[in-house]
């Protein structure tokens, strides 16, 4: 009933730059309210790790190892997520998953939704 759809992944080599971006949305007649949205990512082998998330009121936290490197923004008019990826490293390399944290009633509280994951692959 709702789904975040990621794209903007892809290969590149390193000092490179990418933008993911991820909508959310819902079927016909669903209606539903964000609070936060985030990106996580995955790499072979190791767990899945926050990346950056904003609040409803653009409060931004961030992985430290891509502070100053990653932005993450929202359009909350079109429920979509940015991420801007500047100076790409091969230790980015992972699986980039969309979180949104909303409500859809009847459904109570609030839960976490995950998009399918989008593959970024940066060498060396």
């Amino acid at each position: 009933q709702v789904r975040l759809v990621e794209s903007g992944g892809g290969f590149l080599q390193a000092g490179g730059s990418l933008r993911l971006s991820c909508a959310a949305s819902a079927a016909s007649g669903i209606e539903f309210s964000i609070s936060a949205m985030a990106w996580y990512r995955q790499a072979p082998g190791k767990q899945r790790e926050l990346v950056a998330s904003i609040s409803r009121g653009d409060t931004t936290t961030y992985a430290d190892s891509v502070k100053g490197r990653f932005t993450i923004s929202r359009d909350s008019a079109k429920n979509t997520v940015l991420l801007q990826m500047n100076q790409l490293k091969p230790e980015d390399t992972a699986v980039y998953y969309c979180n949104s944290k909303m409500r859809v009633p009847p459904i109570p509280g609030t839960r976490d939704y995950w998009g399918q994951g989008t593959q970024v692959t940066v060498s060396s």
